[in-house]
């Protein structure tokens, strides 16, 4: 395959910081690369140089004669006066084709991308369409290499799925994305920036599933070698510490060589460690049936009906997935139910004094640019207040990967991640019945994401999270609400909802299917009588009890029009699914007495 774009030992430092060095990479026909990494590692100046916008310190780009490249950045901005009909045109002056050509092609991608209207100010559209419209300035073209950063962010999960069919018959394209589902089924090959790799990347051939094996492995070999080389090296101390009398040139040559086996296990054993945010929202504690109890809710906005008749209850331990296209209501129904907007009609009943937590997707709105990170983590004095006990404000921000130098830097300059970590430790202060999430996981890097998921789980209050990161929504989700205009539809996971709206659910990542119970004929060892028929009866119990999983889903669906029996059907699917783990747990134990 012909080589396209590539950078061969590129390093890049802002000030004293280095973010890269000796990185190189390439990018061929048919390659679609995800690029991901922590935030702070210098993807978007990675991106930056290839796209020919920054120069690297040291290193060199090259990019192939002839070649079509298009660059989407993170921020979409467009001029006043711009329409998504002149963007595409504008698009598509550079290529030699006639006017007819150009209309009919710019018409098309269009339609393909689902504006209705070519003809709307861009500066008017909503922050997914304006990225979809990005894109499809970049698409219409039919470049020969695709650069895309956060091409997810914003972007509904129908133009998330968009993307996805857009990028596989893509001639070559490198993306940046945090987005899992999306790095598993469209991604052909995987690349980490990190300066904890040898020359600051670990690459891989294959989707999002194979990298992480090929990773562990690699991790797996790093421990080995680690563990070998602190045996070499703690001999060599210790020839070193019995001085040797003659200081030939052999011992001098040892010594060195033991010098260079110390540096060797420090460069080693620090790419074993990585640091990742750790996020613990502060709960209340409180155990009220009813936290918040919306009764047939609805509306309207500029005319257009966002959701009607929507019956809603929020209890401790319910984490509600919100779903839907852009525009359809998620964050105007967050909104209406922490109160700061009221419903056209129906009622919202709040628990007596309430604590609800909001993080808003408007970060800019929420935090001051010119305010340095020391005043927005702690606008007082040099401590913060966490779960009553007194913590440095230095020590604070190092628990969100901030370094001490960050400290006196003003928000402007921090990256799209590093502000989302800021707006989660503002949050983390703040006690909490409901946590009320609009979109957190933007800019967020995989490290993060994965901490933010368990801190979700662990949350013993209740939960509304609007999110377009499909396995987050998966894994964290208890009941997923669908809005489309009407009523809403109740779904048990995000799964279920992609296919009542009839798109193909996507697998999920680096997860294994349980194994089926082995047949009731197997051969079996060291189980007593009891043990050998509970053996005997386990699948159809399983089965039996993962039936009554369906069933209890069933009828949450049914009942979303009755808060009180919706409340009832939940509790009884939670102790439905709990029963499955426990027969899957126990079998677990079964097995291994038989395998041993």
């Amino acid at each position: 395959m012909a080589v396209l774009l590539s950078c061969t030992g590129v390093r890049k430092s802002f000030g004293a910081r280095v973010l890269f060095e000796d990185l190189s990479l390439t990018l061929s026909d048919g390659d679609r690369t995800g690029l991901i990494g922590p935030n702070g590692s210098g993807k978007t100046t990675l991106l930056e140089i290839l796209a020919g916008r920054d120069r690297p310190d040291a290193g060199e780009r090259a990019l192939r004669r002839d070649v079509r490249l298009a660059y989407v950045p993170q921020d979409s901005a467009f001029a006043p006066g711009d329409t998504p009909a002149s963007v595409l045109r504008a698009a598509l002056e550079p290529l030699p084709l006639d006017e007819e050509e150009k209309a009919t092609r710019a018409s098309m991608m269009l339609s393909r991308t689902g504006f209705a209207d070519g003809h709307v100010p861009a500066a008017s559209l909503s922050g997914g369409w304006a990225k979809r419209l990005a894109i499809a300035a970049a698409l219409v073209a039919s470049p020969d290499v695709l650069l895309l950063d956060e091409p997810t962010n914003h972007l509904d999960l129908d133009g998330i799925l968009w993307l996805e069919r857009s990028l596989a018959s893509a001639n070559a394209c490198l993306v940046v994305t945090h987005d899992r589902y999306f790095l598993e089924n469209a991604a052909t090959r995987m690349a980490e920036i990190n300066r904890a790799y040898p020359q600051c990347a670990f690459q891989v051939n294959g989707n999002y599933s194979e990298f992480l094996e090929r990773r562990e492995e690699f991790f797996e070999a790093q421990q080995k070698l680690e563990a070998s080389l602190a045996t070499k090296v703690r001999r060599e101390v210790e020839w070193l510490r019995r001085g040797p009398k003659a200081r030939t040139t052999k011992s001098k040559a040892r010594i060195d060589a033991a010098g260079r086996l110390i540096g060797e296990l420090s460069a080693v054993a620090a790419r074993g460690r990585s640091s990742t945010a750790r996020i613990d929202f502060t709960a209340s504690g409180r155990q009220t049936r009813r936290l918040i109890e919306a009764g047939a809710v609805g509306k309207t906005l500029g005319g257009r009906r966002l959701f009607r008749d929507l019956n809603l209850t929020l209890s401790p331990g319910m984490r509600i997935g919100l779903v839907g296209a852009n525009g359809s209501g998620k964050t105007t129904l967050l909104k209406i139910l922490d109160g700061s907007l009221d419903p056209d009609e129906g009622s919202v009943r709040r628990a007596e004094a309430l604590r609800i937590v909001l993080f808003a997707q408007d970060r800019g709105a929420h935090l001051n640019p010119e305010t340095s990170l020391r005043r927005t983590l702690c606008p007082e004095g040099d401590s913060v207040l966490y779960r009553g006990r007194p913590i440095h404000v230095m020590g604070w921000a190092k628990r969100f990967l901030f370094r001490e130098e960050q400290l006196e830097m003003p928000v402007a300059r921090l990256s799209g991640g590093e502000r989302a970590r800021v707006m989660i430790a503002r949050l983390m202060l703040e006690t909490a019945d409901v946590l009320l999430l609009d979109e957190p996981t933007n800019d967020l890097d995989i490290p993060t994401l994965e901490v933010l998921e368990e801190s979700l789980l662990d949350f013993p209050g209740a939960i509304v999270l609007v999110s377009h990161d499909r396995y987050l929504l998966d894994r964290v989700s208890t009941m997923v609400v669908g809005l489309d205009g009407g009523e809403g539809g109740v779904f048990a996971d995000y799964s279920q909802w992609e296919a009542w709206r009839g798109a193909p659910a996507p697998e999920e990542p680096a997860a294994k299917e349980p194994r089926a119970p082995a047949p009731a004929d197997a051969p079996r060892r060291k189980l007593s009588y009891l043990e050998q028929r509970e053996w005997d009866g386990m699948e159809a119990r399983i089965l039996a009890s993962e039936r009554d999983v369906d069933l209890w889903q069933q009828e949450m669906q049914a009942s979303a029009t009755d808060p009180r029996r919706l409340t009832e059907v939940y509790e009884k699917l939670q102790q439905s699914q709990t029963r499955v783990e426990e027969l899957y747990a126990r079998w677990a134990e079964l097995e291994a007495k038989v395998d041993r």
